[in-house]
């Protein structure tokens, strides 16, 4: 009987022992769980020439910066873009800083824009300069994919590749539908057939318009933003209409594919109006800090003031 009872103790013990080894390997918080969450962006980062009355000033942009600062957050981001030996190191460093791991495409120069503001929202581009197209994307597994071209960078085959390497293939059509010529900015009319499947896809009000050949239930989720102003949005072919918080802020740019990033992210993880809500307060916020750092109670509390709306039911709000 004590030879049972001292077997018994010493099982018991080893089994806590390896329960414990187990349960330490375990994140600590749910927050720990998002982190291993694999997300990649696809796209040019940009070397923006911003001009505003008489200051002119250079800094890191585009859209694929912008979804993956956003994103650096919550996942765990790589970005498969393409630079010259004109991208400075310092831009470099900030994004390994945030735990952003780079994949480049070697090139003779970098994609640059000069953005021209006439207001807070209102700007002229030119198109300095293009870096190299993107063909391939490295590895699988991903749990998220962002295609976030600026200047034609990612061909249809691209956006093939990525739907078979992931179950959750986000895009913004804005590159898609530019003119890849140096210059001023123009856009044309495209067969958009290519982006069907996608989990989700956004644009402007200007930008939709020049899709062929996509409707919004061959996506499941359609956003399409309007500035500050009320957008619409898409879950497979229904219609809602939600209206951003409107808060002071200096400079807009990024929003789009800050919205984009979040969105998505929170699409992954809560259902589609919520998602809207919160993508909808964090880019407020993201803009009015020019950072993805601040406090989420923050972004949660604005979100309650985001309406979202189903056309079919205008009686009410989300």
């Amino acid at each position: 009987m004590e030879y049972a009872f001292k077997l018994f103790v010493f099982t018991f013990i080893n089994f806590s022992e390896n329960l414990q080894k187990v349960f330490m390997g375990l994140p600590a918080s749910i927050k720990d769980w998002e982190a291993k969450m694999r997300c990649l962006v696809v796209g040019h980062i940009v070397r923006d020439v911003i001009v505003r009355g008489p200051k002119t000033e250079i800094r890191i942009g585009g859209g694929a910066y912008y979804s993956a600062v956003t994103l650096s957050g919550f996942c765990e981001v790589e970005v498969l873009t393409s630079v010259g030996r004109d991208f400075p190191q310092d831009w470099f460093d900030e994004l390994r800083q945030r735990g952003i791991k780079l994949h480049v495409v070697p090139s003779e120069e970098s994609t640059s824009y000069l953005l021209h503001y006439i207001d807070a929202s209102t700007r002229e581009l030119r198109l300095l300069s293009v870096a190299e197209k993107i063909q391939n994307i490295p590895g699988s597994g991903y749990d998220l994919i962002v295609l976030n071209p600026v200047a034609g960078e990612i061909p249809p085959g691209t956006v093939v590749e990525a739907l078979k390497k992931s179950p959750f293939v986000a895009a913004d059509l804005q590159g898609f539908v530019r003119e890849p010529e140096k210059g001023k900015v123009l856009s044309r009319e495209v067969d958009a057939s290519f982006l069907r499947g996608l989990k989700v896809l956004h644009a402007d009000v200007l930008e939709i318009g020049l899709a062929r050949g996509l409707r919004p239930e061959d996506v499941e989720v359609l956003l399409v933003s309007n500035g500050e102003k009320e957008g619409r949005a898409y879950l497979r072919g229904r219609e809602y209409r939600f209206k951003p918080v409107k808060i002071p802020v200096e400079d807009s740019t990024g929003a789009g594919d800050v919205f984009l990033a979040a969105f998505s992210h929170f699409y992954h993880e809560c259902p589609f109006v919520q998602a809207l809500k919160r993508a909808a307060a964090f880019t407020a916020l993201f803009l009015r800090h020019r950072s993805p750092d601040f406090p989420m109670e923050e972004a949660s509390e604005l979100a309650m003031k985001v309406e979202v709306v189903p056309t079919d039911d205008d009686t009410s709000a989300c």
